[in-house]
């Protein structure tokens, strides 16, 4: 996150005595990334942060594989995926590999008797159906329909939703997420191009102290475990920070689209990026204005990267019969492109309404049981005349 933020109250100089107006000290915590290189922030809290009373259990939550090297290409009906109470059991991780974990959930309730920190993976949050809360020891951001949140490895948090209909896309990333180069100057600033600026950034605020000390029930996921500790304090008694290493959100619906006046290619749809995979929003937007222009993608051959297609909302121009909810995977080594009659039915549209998220892996993509369960089995023979 190339920008500053700040909240509550610190000291002017880093690594100084601060004290509360009674003289109690408050307790440094250097929250970054990168060794001691990347992004960071400097928080204060009103007790030590490190004060762990018990360790309860621990088990595994690592996916449970069922196709390991995947030539098929695959159309999963996430909406199959079924309403759980809990935010944690609710995560179905679909497809992964050493980069990513790529997740749909249904949560029911908020997280109110627990707090969770994934301590190995960034996280992208899709909020496809729902609204409420993402609060953190870093202050809160409030969510809705077609927000990302971008939650850094480490961070405290939990998610409060407004009802029980909620639907979320999500992609653990074991690389930090960053904004795509190419829309930014040398200093980091998102440069006139961009479909996006700063402005559209949604920030934390609502920092929220708690000063409580007892018995806190913390998640801690590690290496594909899921780790249950009692921490002896409030994780969510920060005075204040400030810094360059924290959550925030965007919405898709603030992407502005870049059109020409033939097909563009998808780099133009990039959103995020990491060193193993990007992340592409397609949004409403007019078609190419060139007068014999071809608006449907172009048969592409998926020579270094798999690519996965989550359907939002809209008729998707490309695709037949595609529901909300729906995840297409295209493996790489196999060429695809529009379904049979989406060309010829896109030749003198003029604007499409579609509304998805593409994540492009470089890696091949495995295929898990939870997976398997919603496939619909003949996916990849729908090209077929």
């Amino acid at each position: 996150m190339p920008i500053y933020h700040k909240l509550g109250k610190f000291p002017q100089k880093r690594h100084t005595v601060f004290q509360s107006d009674a003289g109690k000290y408050y307790y440094e915590q250097l929250f970054g990334t990168e060794g001691f290189h990347g992004m960071a922030s400097l928080l204060y809290h009103v007790h030590r942060p490190t004060q762990v009373k018990e360790i309860i259990k621990s088990y595994d939550v690592s996916p449970k594989i069922a196709i390991d090297k995947n030539i098929k290409a695959l159309l999963l009906q996430g909406f199959d995926i079924k309403p759980t109470a809990d935010f944690l059991e609710s995560r179905k991780i679909v497809l992964c590999n050493s980069d990513c974990n790529i997740t749909l959930a249904a949560p029911q309730k908020s997280m109110t008797d627990y707090f969770y920190k994934n301590a190995d993976a960034d996280e992208l949050i899709f909020i496809h159906k729902g609204s409420g809360t993402l609060k953190t020891f870093m202050g809160n951001i409030k969510f809705e329909y077609g927000d990302y949140l971008i939650i850094p490895r480490g961070m405290i948090y939990q998610m409060h939703f407004d009802s029980p209909e909620n639907r979320l896309f999500i992609v653990e990333s074991y690389h930090p997420y960053y904004t795509p180069k190419r829309y930014k100057n040398s200093q980091g600033q998102l440069l006139e191009h961009s479909p996006f600026c700063e402005r559209d950034y949604k920030l934390p605020t609502e920092l929220e102290t708690h000063d409580e000390k007892g018995d806190f029930l913390m998640k801690i996921k590690k290496e594909g475990m899921m780790h249950e500790l009692i921490y002896a304090s409030h994780p969510f008694d920060v005075v204040g920070w400030d810094g360059y290493n924290f959550p925030w959100g965007f919405s898709i619906h603030n992407f502005e689209p870049i059109t020409g006046r033939v097909h563009q290619p998808p780099p133009v749809h990039q959103t995020f990026e990491t060193p193993a995979f990007v992340v592409c929003s397609f949004c409403p937007r007019i078609y190419d204005y060139h007068p014999k222009s071809i608006p449907a993608p172009y048969n592409h051959s998926n020579i270094d990267s798999d690519e996965v297609l989550y359907y939002v909302d809209g008729d998707f121009m490309s695709r037949n019969n595609i529901k909300q909810g729906y995840i297409t995977l295209h493996p790489k080594g196999i060429p695809h492109g529009p379904a049979p009659g989406a060309m010829e039915r896109s030749i003198g549209q003029k604007d499409t309404m579609e509304l998805a998220v593409m994540v492009d892996t470089f890696r091949p993509l495995k295929v898990t049981e939870d997976a398997m369960g919603i496939d619909d089995g003949k996916y990849y023979k729908s090209w077929l005349e």
